[in-house]
């Protein structure tokens, strides 16, 4: 009996020591408990209520050094319930004397959010009195600049129209119709007569309607840039195609931009729509600051750059220079000239041997010292196709990365990591004590665990853990969760998932490798993580998006 308590008594001493060997570390430093100050206030009307239109820019807010004051959760669009429109009206008006500049989603304040404006077709009076909102708000605090973003309706028709066919044969209808606004061919002409016979009238009309709606939306609002209501208005295009009715669209705005002379730092028309607002708050920066990014582009293989990924219209290369020209950032030729080098990666089968030889580049560049924004793409949402897993089995530094983003759309994960990177540099440049640039290493830490854990580890392995669970429970729908059913046990299998994952992620030597960090007065010190938490949860009953946030634990040294 003795000796068996001996053991146990052994075997319970070594797993204490394994643990605070391997998985709270100790490097010698200090643990990192600095605060980054706040110097600026801004108020959000986000997108809609998901993470990513709101708690990322949130997030963002502390390596930007900025307070953020977002519309309150019980104003805002929950799933399919449309916002408070009128009080979020009432909220930003009570709430922008007191900011410097504002970031309101038109989408959210017109319908609701961004599932319900899908659905809404504002009249032409209900449109006029938003704008006459609009030019009031501006009237009443002028010194207050408003920048502003709108969604243009995307091709898929809305959840409204549920018949099978009519929203199969709108979709083929759509791309006809921009194909004949091309090129004029009679024979798309004539299959799209053969379609509209097939599509019933009032599906048809309501589909057409949300670009006529929106198109008259969108001037009004592009006149408010010319006369100087808006400081700034950027129109997103979501879930785009090569050819679609939308695009029809976007080249008639982009006619009255360029007929108008209305430069593009003050009105564009971009690809993307749910990182638009984290985008126009890294331009505020930046331009606040004076920073004006240089940008080192490499990528994972010869042929990404005209890679078109899916939901989107353009490329790979169109659509990194579209995102950078926003923060009025310039392409260097060498990345040594550059405050940061974009490593772009789209990976596929075809380009799976690339992956090693791209690794071995980041690894390069962090070993130079040359900052590094990582977009982990994949054709098909697999994590054997992204560069994380190969990073972290290599035991690459990955904590020293300046961003990290590989989730949904090409547009949405360049503009992550691109906002993210321009929000570190401009404030890098600001700050001028160790203290300051701690605090910003430690702010951004934050975030890029964030993203290690939602935009790799949820995304391309959990959720199909999380789903397959649900649909062997009996679950058919995984995107409208029974909130007395599904949801918790949705919730109790994400929780338990990451937990696993993290526990394995926090253990690796990429995730505690010490990394070194410039400091002002040509000083240095290394930055390392002894231990990382995270707390996750659905915000919406559906598993396609996650609330997760991260709490790193910092030691320096020296």
């Amino acid at each position: 009996m003795k000796k068996r308590l001996l053991c146990l008594l052994i075997l319970v001493l070594c797993a204490i020591f394994s643990y605070h060997a391997c998985l709270r570390p100790s490097y010698g430093g200090t643990p990192l408990a600095v605060v980054r100050e706040k110097t600026g206030r801004l108020v959000l009307v986000p997108l809609d209520g998901r993470p990513p239109c709101r708690q990322l820019v949130l997030d963002a807010a502390d390596v930007a050094g900025t307070e953020v004051n977002a519309l309150p959760y019980d104003l805002q669009d929950y799933y399919t319930m449309p916002g408070e429109t009128k009080e979020a009206q009432k909220w930003l008006r009570e709430n922008l004397a007191e900011s410097d500049a504002a970031i309101i989603s038109i989408d959210q304040l017109l319908y609701g959010g961004l599932l319900a404006a899908r659905e809404a077709n504002a009249s032409p009076a209900e449109i006029d009195a938003f704008i006459a909102d609009l030019r009031e708000l501006h009237a009443a605090h002028p010194t207050v600049p408003l920048y502003a973003f709108s969604i243009l309706p995307r091709m898929i028709p809305p959840a409204s129209i549920d018949d099978y066919y009519d929203n199969k044969y709108l979709l083929a209808y759509s791309r006809l119709a921009d194909r004949y606004a091309l090129y004029g061919d009679p024979a798309d002409a004539a299959k799209m007569q053969e379609l509209e016979a097939k599509i019933q009238p009032a599906s048809l009309a309501q589909y057409l309607a949300l670009f006529e709606h929106n198109e008259q939306l969108t001037r009004a609002l592009i006149e408010l840039v010319r006369e100087g209501t808006l400081e700034r208005l950027l129109i997103g295009q979501d879930d785009g195609e090569k050819y679609s009715i939308p695009n029809i669209e976007k080249r008639r705005l982009q006619q009255l931009l360029t007929d108008e002379q209305i430069p593009a730092e003050k009105a564009a028309i971009v690809h993307g729509a749910d990182e638009l607002a984290l985008t126009l708050f890294a331009a505020i920066a930046a331009e606040r600051s004076g920073h004006r990014p240089q940008i080192y582009l490499d990528w994972n293989d010869e042929d990404t750059p005209e890679h078109i990924l899916p939901f989107m219209a353009i490329s790979m290369r169109e659509t990194a220079l579209e995102k950078i020209a926003i923060f009025g950032g310039t392409c260097t030729a060498s990345a040594d000239s550059a405050d940061f080098v974009l490593f772009l990666s789209a990976g596929s089968e075809e380009n799976l041997s690339s992956r090693r030889k791209s690794v071995e580049r980041i690894e390069k560049y962090l070993a130079a010292g040359t900052p590094v924004a990582l977009v982990d793409l994949s054709r098909h949402f697999a994590a054997e196709e992204t560069l994380l897993p190969l990073l972290i089995e290599r035991a690459a530094p990955i904590e020293g990365l300046l961003a990290y983003a590989g989730w949904n759309t090409a547009s949405n994960s360049v503009g992550t990591a691109l906002s993210e990177a321009v929000l570190f540099t401009a404030a890098r440049e600001k700050a001028a004590s160790r203290e300051e640039v701690l605090a910003l290493h430690a702010a951004n830490l934050k975030l890029l665990n964030n993203r290690f854990l939602e935009d790799y580890f949820y995304l391309k392995d959990v959720i199909t853990l999380v789903n397959t669970g649900l649909r062997k429970n009996g679950t058919k729908n995984v995107y409208d969760l029974d909130l007395e059913r599904d949801y918790l046990a949705a919730t109790a299998m994400l929780r338990k998932a990451m937990a696993d994952r993290l526990q394995s992620f926090k253990s690796t030597k990429a995730c505690r490798r010490p990394f070194r960090v410039h400091l002002p007065d040509s000083e240095s010190a290394e930055l390392s993580l002894y231990d990382l938490e995270a707390d996750t949860s659905f915000p919406w009953p559906r598993t396609f998006e996650i609330y997760l946030e991260t709490t790193p634990y910092i030691r320096v040294f020296p």
